[in-house]
């Protein structure tokens, strides 16, 4: 008999598709509007680019918004509390396993379940990006749509450019953040088990 429970709801499936989208609309744009100029495109045209970035923000955002109004009203927002007690050394567990324990084939300290969607390493990032970096993203980047609201000058440098350089290091670190899911996402009963789980919503038991 198989042990497969229902691991992700409808909504989550479709918000995680959407973003996947938008996060893959903004990344070739981004990139285009960084490393190119207004007479050398690199991948998108630099007006073009820059259109496709905004309108694909404004949405992320209120893919966002819905996000935290989904976690606020479904059981999904428990699997974003985090028990301080322990934590170290839940994530020094989860870390070794990532780093040495999978490639022995050593059994996950925190399987998931149908009562824990992250093991502490996953909880820990995942809180990081949804509620630090993303929204310091969409407060540059809504800064940048309409710059007469950014200082003209802040510590003698320009209010502008400072926001300019820190979206993009935010946007870094969530390519990152996204070539590092992936590659994590890999590691479940199959490579392609949990890729699986996230279109179909059953999780394969371990």
């Amino acid at each position: 008999m198989s042990n497969n429970f229902y691991h992700y709801p409808g909504w989550v499936r479709l918000w995680h598709l959407i973003n996947a989208i938008l996060c893959l609309f903004l990344i070739v744009t981004g990139f285009s509007m960084l490393y190119s100029d207004p007479e050398n495109a690199l991948v998108v045209k630099f007006q073009r680019a820059v259109a496709i970035h905004n309108v694909c923000g404004v949405l992320l955002t209120i893919s966002y918004t819905l996000f935290l109004f989904g976690n606020l009203f479904t059981p999904n927002g428990r699997n974003y509390l985090i028990s301080l007690k322990g934590l170290g050394t839940r994530l020094w567990k989860q870390g070794y396993f990532y780093a040495f324990g999978y490639f022995k084939g050593e059994k996950a300290p925190f399987p998931v379940g149908s009562d824990r969607k992250f093991n502490p390493l996953q909880q820990v990032s995942y809180i990081g990006v949804m509620y630090l970096v993303l929204p310091m993203l969409f407060i540059t980047g809504w800064a940048l749509m309409f710059p007469e609201f950014i200082l003209k000058k802040f510590l003698g440098l320009s209010g502008i450019f400072l926001t300019d350089q820190f979206h993009v290091v935010l946007g870094f670190l969530v390519v990152v953040f996204l070539f590092i899911h992936i590659y994590v996402s890999t590691m479940g009963k199959s490579m392609v088990s949990n890729f699986r789980s996230i279109v179909t919503g059953w999780q394969e038991s371990h």
